[in-house]
């Protein structure tokens, strides 16, 4: 269900059940957690420095698989809160940059898989929303406070009242994820993304990383934000990739960053 390969510096994590639109399962979670995990390890011995998510096949996650599911023995709490909800927190602290290249269907937890992702890059087709009003659910995986957030209170109640799914290029206009590329192109750029991410100053990657998690978690403020800022660059200052950096400056060529 849950392919991971490490090469040149990027670990990709892959969903690999095409034939149910990589619908996931408690399984399936326990797997994603499993990769990422060893992706981390890669990080922490220095063969990863930046790591893709995508789904094979046709669609990059159409959510939970419902399809042994019992409505009235269900334990969808237990589902989220013990299986899901660790998952998307281990993906978001993920310690190094991360890219999805996401096509096809987005919904449910494929939606909340995204939104744990840093960058996200949609197929300009790409089916995204919150269906959950034709199974008498609502929407889960952090994708309230997605849709909230990006989209305020009006357009987020619309969709979760209709279950309208926008495209690709309509999530994108509305400020849910990156950018929106023909899906023939989609794989090519993430996989470009992070390839450049990957030869770039890690550390200074994840601090504005773990910065831009406070500014939107806690709420920082500008002159709370500047602050924080400058804890970061004086850590910063003492790294070997700022001394690779300014000697690169100075010498009027690219810095060669994790050499």
């Amino acid at each position: 269900m849950v392919r991971l390969t490490i090469a040149d510096g990027i670990a990709e994590v892959v969903l690999d059940a095409p034939y149910r639109l990589n619908a996931v399962d408690e399984q399936a979670l326990e797997d994603l957690s499993t990769a990422y995990d060893a992706a981390a390890d890669g990080v922490r011995d220095g063969t990863v420095r930046a790591l893709v998510l995508r789904g094979e096949g046709r669609a990059f996650c159409a959510g939970r698989n419902l399809g042994s599911i019992e409505p009235g023995s269900d334990d969808a709490y237990g589902f989220l809160a013990a299986a899901l909800t660790p998952l998307l927190r281990k993906m978001a602290a993920f310690p190094a940059p991360t890219f999805a290249a996401a096509q096809g269907a987005c919904l449910g937890v494929g939606l909340g898989l995204l939104m744990a992702t840093d960058v996200v890059y949609v197929a300009s087709d790409a089916k995204i929303g919150s269906p959950f009003a034709n199974l008498g659910l609502i929407l889960d995986s952090g994708g309230h406070w997605l849709f909230t957030e990006r989209l305020g209170p009006h357009r987020a109640l619309d969709l979760m009242y209709t279950g309208d799914l926008m495209s690709g290029a309509e999530a994108v206009a509305g400020g849910l994820f990156s950018r929106a590329v023909p899906a023939g192109e989609l794989l090519a750029l993430a996989r470009a993304k992070a390839a450049r991410a990957a030869g770039g100053p890690l550390q200074a990657l994840v601090a504005s990383k773990q910065l831009v998690g406070r500014i939107r978690d806690e709420r920082l403020g500008l002159w709370q934000a500047i602050s924080a800022e400058n804890d970061a660059q004086g850590t910063l200052g003492a790294s070997e990739d700022y001394r690779e950096g300014l000697e690169a400056f100075r010498e009027k060529r690219a810095p060669r960053f994790g050499v």
